[in-house]
């Protein structure tokens, strides 16, 4: 599809921080974006240009409602890793996008996903998710395409990270130093999300798309000091101690959730989950992420220092 003719995009999960990138890369780029949301309008984040509508994806008339006069979606299921209610978020995104009569739905799966089952709910909720998309679209005429992204470079630009970075020069995350991780930022996955929404001969798949570069820890800091301009050490994170300080933010529930895809990693079971696919999604849906120290470099750190910029 040609960029200078405008979709109509229903954003489900535009008030978090992926989702959000996607819909303001999508109305930045003059496309017709509305989203659901259950914050109270005072509680949302700026959406300039989008349609926030209050709503529940466990109510299927307002995702009905979401859908309706759509031509596209994008889709980020919310942090919840209670299979049932992930189960029915999916159903109703799938029925809506259906009678819509959508061109084609983009899942992002928030995580990578094993191959093999787990017991692990971030993963297993998002395949559950995206399995029953699939099949509830399969003779639809509704085109699927799914990205499953790593980890976020914006994770790293934080109040629980920035003043370590710019102050002691310490990196500190849950994953084990040795662990290649193909990181990216949250503009270049609105940008595979975009791409996957708009390039031809894509549907069907799954990408596992990633950053410029796999990374160990140490490559990471490494990096991140090019960028910063000093040394930068990286410190493995139990994951204990970061679903501690995750809980302190989202709720004990939702931090053993996210938590659940580091105590994996710890554990040893695929250490190559995280890394990047020889360039095979970059090629398909013609992205160019940008490297690693080229994306610290355009943080505004200063605001982590303590120092007037």
């Amino acid at each position: 599809m040609s960029d200078h003719i405008p979709m109509r995009i229903a954003v489900v999960g535009a008030t978090g921080f992926q989702g959000g990138a996607t819909a303001r890369l999508l109305a930045e780029r003059k496309h017709r974006v509305r989203t659901l949301s259950r914050r109270p309008e005072a509680d949302r984040p700026e959406l300039p240009g989008i349609s926030v509508a209050g709503g529940d994806l466990g109510r299927y008339e307002d995702v009905r409602r979401l859908f309706e006069g759509a031509t596209h979606a994008a889709v980020v299921i919310p942090l919840v890793y209670q299979a049932e209610k992930v189960m029915t978020y999916a159903q109703h995104i799938a029925k809506a996008a259906r009678e819509a009569g959508l061109r084609r739905l983009v899942y992002n799966s928030n995580t990578r996903v094993p191959e093999r089952s787990t017991n692990v709910a971030a993963f297993e909720t998002r395949r559950l998710a995206e399995t029953v998309v699939r099949e509830s679209l399969a003779h639809s005429g509704v085109e699927v395409v799914v990205v499953r992204p790593p980890v976020y470079l914006d994770n790293l630009f934080s109040p629980w990270n920035g003043p370590a970075l710019v102050n002691e020069g310490v990196l500190a995350y849950p994953l084990p130093a040795e662990v290649p991780t193909a990181w990216i930022s949250h503009r270049d996955l609105a940008e595979a999300v975009y791409a996957a929404l708009t390039v031809e001969g894509v549907a069907g798949r799954t990408f596992d798309i990633g950053g410029a570069q796999t990374l160990t820890g140490q490559e990471l800091a490494t990096a991140f000091g090019q960028g910063l301009g000093r040394e930068i050490r990286y410190v493995e994170l139990q994951p204990t101690v970061f679903q501690q300080g995750l809980a302190q933010i989202l709720g004990a529930e939702s931090a053993a959730g996210v938590a659940g895809i580091y105590h994996y990693m710890a554990s040893g079971a695929e250490p190559g989950l995280l890394s990047g696919d020889n360039g095979v999604s970059a090629e398909a849906l013609s992205l160019k992420p940008a490297p690693v120290d080229e994306w610290v470099a355009r943080q505004p750190w200063q605001m982590w220092s303590g120092e007037e910029s």
